[in-house]
């Protein structure tokens, strides 16, 4: 083979597999962030409860997560919440019995529906999670989504 033609196969393999790795970090990140369960917009629902549980879990990346465990009319569902460092920068703790309204995206998570948290009323006071599209407010990279 010709060193031109060598040349020319190096650089279409190359810019093949450049392309394939942008497509597939592009499309990961928009489904996903770091295999967080994905907001959507169309299962938005508001619901008001009663919180019987708070509760920490450790998230893949090391970082602590809040989800609470919310009674309301018909259901007790988990609330995930977000990074607990986020909610105490933000001045906004829960405590079980507190009565709240949450916004958020009704999914199925490991075959339980859960909600995903875009707002929390907790009387006059609002947490702002995500934005009206689910992006996260604590996410460093929103405009990449």
């Amino acid at each position: 083979m010709k060193p031109e033609k060598a040349w020319g196969v190096i650089l279409f393999v190359t810019v093949t597999l450049s392309l394939a790795v942008s497509i597939t970090y592009a499309q990961r990140r928009k489904g996903q962030m770091h295999g967080m369960p994905r907001y959507d917009t169309a299962t938005e629902v508001t619901l008001r409860g009663t919180i019987t549980k708070v509760e920490t879990h450790m998230g893949r990346m090391g970082w602590n997560g809040t989800h609470l465990v919310v009674s309301f009319d018909a259901e007790t569902l988990t609330v995930h919440v977000g990074p607990s460092n986020y909610l105490e920068q933000q001045g906004f703790l829960f405590a079980t019995g507190e009565q709240i309204k949450v916004t958020g995206s009704r999914i199925k998570l490991e075959g339980s529906d859960v909600l995903i948290a875009r707002e929390i009323k907790r009387g006059e006071k609002v947490l702002r999670l995500r934005n009206s599209q689910g992006i996260p407010a604590w996410s460093r990279n929103r405009w990449r989504w």
